[in-house]
Order: structure tokens, then C-alpha cells, then sequence
């Protein structure tokens, strides 16, 4: 059946259709109380994974890897790192990049004997520290009593909202973290200004993190893999500590790998360590959704523009075309012609399992 086109719906991957991948946004009400927008806003920014059992405690060098992704250090975050600061943290272990920045800049500190124990799980006190540093506040703003007038201040800036305990010396779950991190976020710095902005956030009028700030000019797409080896080639991190939302839900890789096995298209920010991806599927509830085939026919407003207004594949479906990057695509000048085989990348609006549905096409890639 053919989907009429009935109005634009913007450039192709806006910064709304990035975001809105995560969760439904409009829903900007209460977000304080919904941890579940908290953890994707997290996810987002690249601080941490959101996958897994989030009641699991946190290490030290897991945290310590946190604090420089939420920090203005995070673009020079390597994988490893070619100094030891510690002896029990090894050049070439994952985390020993972010450990070396977490210590030099005060963040976090080691122990006696010259150890950071990476593996110990990072308190409540140990967290509360290095995120009133990252805020700009230095040892010097707590002399007299560095421990309860840090906790005192940690308090003062509602660093604490959500937080399972007010306990100095509790253990940080992952939940935790991503509830501190989220406060970080909406924290004003030492300096006045709000620490959205490092991580190229902002605040909203409820007070809340606006996710739509967020989305990255770095982000790149769409690429098309059709299986794991094809996966690993076109994504360049590790997806082990990437945050990854498959057809608008938070997965791990082995569901990516699985998806990826068929036919995926992908977009990702190296920057943040974010994919998404979308793979064909009539029954997803994604903002978007791909289609593979091939350009039956390309129809235009009328016979005095050369202007296209839609396309149909071979699988029957019109596809509307409403950005002028994707009109251009498919004109006379564009590269695209009837008989290409094409991936689409389109948006739906109305019902989709009836005449009055909408597709229109966002993006594509060109076999």
C-alpha cells in the first residue's frame, strides 16, 4: 500500500532524531524522579555504560574512568597509557589512562605504598571528592575539615538527589553513579556557570538536563553492516564500553552482534562511545526505521518542477521525501536513479498499519 507524504520532518539525523532514538523526550515533566531518562541522558554523554545489573557495586578504577569521561579530559582519554603512576596499575590495563588524569589532577588519590587499588569499590566520600574537583573546588576550600565540609558541600549542591545513601563511606552502585553523574551535570561550577555545558548539555526551565542539547556534530552514519567481522570494521571503539540502543532500546553488543548478522544501519559518536543502530523490522516502535530495495520510481509535485516528492521501492511502500538534501538525492542532479538499490532510513508518523501512516525518508545509504 502506498504511504502518502503529508509534512516535513527535518534534515536528515537532527539533533531531535539523534536524540529520540533514547526515549520518548517529550516528556520533560519530573524528570528528577524518572531514573530511566536519568540513565539514558547518561548513557549519552559517554560516561558511563547503562547496561547490566546497575545494583552492582562500582571499582575505583571503573569510577576513575567516569570522572575523566564527565570532565573537559575526556577527548584525550586513550585506551592505555605508556606511564605506570601506580604499582598495582600496569601501563597497558584499560583503565591506567584514566587512573594517571583521576590522579594528577587531584580527583582521586592513592594509598600507602604507592598503590591506587583499582579494584576496590569506590565509597560515597572517595566519589563525593572527585566530582566537587571536577565542579572547580580544590582542598584549599575545605581546609580545617576536609571530610565533613566536603560531604557539607556535596549536600549544599544537591549532588545527593537520588542517591541510595548518605552514608560517607557506602559503596557506589552503577544506579548511584548514574543519579551523581546526572547531578554533576545540573551542578553549577565553583565559577558560577553550569557544568552542562562541558559536556555539551544544557539546563532546561524545569531545571533538568535537556537531552535534545546534546546531540553530538560528531556523530557519523549512516553506515550499513551486514555481519559481526563488518561490524567491527566500521565501529572505531571498543564495544564493550559502549552505550548502545538498538531500534530505540538500550542494549549489549551481543544483541548489536546479532543484528548485525542480518543487515543493520548504524550511526555512532566516537566522542561519547554511543551507537545506534536500526535494522528492518515493520513492528518496531523506533523513531526510525531502514528498508533495503530498489527505486521503482521517483514522483514529482507536478510536471512544472523538478522538485521529487517521494520515492517507491520494490517493496510496494512510497516513501515521502521532505529535507531538500533528500529531494536533491533523488532529482535529476542527485545520484540516485530508478533501478539503484537503496538503504532507507525513514521516519513514521501517523498509524503505520493503515493508509494514513507517513514515511518519510531522513536518510539513506546508496548501494
Amino acid at each position: 500500500m502506498d504511504r502518502r507524504w503529508v509534512r516535513p520532518l527535518g534534515m536528515a539525523l537532527s539533533a531531535a532524531t539523534v536524540i529520540s532514538a533514547m526515549a520518548p523526550m517529550q516528556v520533560m515533566a519530573n524528570t528528577s524522579t524518572n531514573f530511566d531518562y536519568r540513565k539514558k541522558v547518561i548513557g549519552l554523554s559517554g560516561i558511563m555504560t547503562i547496561t547490566g545489573e546497575m545494583t552492582a557495586n562500582v571499582t575505583r578504577a571503573q569510577f576513575a574512568r567516569m570522572l575523566v569521561r564527565a570532565s573537559a579530559y575526556r577527548g584525550v582519554l586513550t585506551d592505555t597509557s605508556n606511564v605506570s603512576v601506580f604499582a598495582d596499575v600496569k601501563s597497558g590495563d584499560e583503565y591506567a589512562a584514566a587512573i594517571r588524569i583521576a590522579a594528577e589532577k587531584g580527583w582521586m588519590t592513592g594509598y600507602l605504598g604507592g598503590n591506587f587499588r583499582p579494584s576496590q569499590y569506590v565509597t560515597l566520600n572517595e566519589a563525593a571528592k572527585g566530582i566537587l574537583y571536577l565542579l572547580g573546588y580544590t582542598a584549599e576550600d575545605f581546609d580545617g575539615d576536609q571530610y565533613n565540609k566536603r560531604m557539607a558541600q556535596y549536600a549544599y549542591l544537591d549532588l545527593n538527589e537520588n542517591i541510595s545513601s548518605n552514608d560517607p563511606a557506602a559503596l557506589l552502585t552503577k544506579s548511584d553513579c548514574v543519579n551523581l553523574f546526572y547531578n554533576l551535570m545540573k551542578a553549577k561550577q565553583k565559577n558560577g556557570s553550569e557544568y552542562a555545558y562541558v559536556l555539551d548539555a544544557e539546563i532546561d526551565s524545569d531545571g533538568e538536563i535537556n537531552a535534545l542539547a546534546m546531540a553530538d556534530n560528531a556523530v557519523r552514519g549512516p553506515k550499513v553492516v551486514e555481519d559481526r567481522t563488518e561490524l567491527y570494521h566500521t565501529i572505531p571503539f571498543d564495544l564493550d564500553d559502549a552505550s548502545i540502543f538498538l531500534n530505540g532500546e538500550a542494549v549489549g553488543k551481543d544483541a548489536l552482534e546479532a543484528a548485525s548478522a542480518n543487515m543493520a544501519v548504524l550511526y555512532y559518536s566516537s566522542m561519547t562511545h554511543t551507537i545506534w543502530a536500526y535494522t528492518p523490522s515493520e513492528s518496531s516502535d523506533a523513531d526510525k526505521r531502514v528498508v533495503k530495495g530498489f527505486v521503482e520510481a521517483i514522483y514529482y509535485r507536478n510536471t512544472d518542477t523538478l522538485e521529487p516528492s517521494s520515492v517507491t521501492l520494490d517493496d510496494g511502500y512510497t516513501y515521502g521525501l521532505a529535507s531538500s538534501e533528500m529531494k536533491f538525492a533523488f532529482s535529476i542532479y542527485g545520484s540516485l536513479k530508478v533501478g539503484d538499490e537503496v538503504v532507507l532510513i525513514y521516519e513514521v508518523s501517523g498509524n503505520s498499519d493503515d493508509d494514513e501512516g507517513t514515511f518519510t525518508v531522513v536518510d539513506y545509504v546508496e548501494y
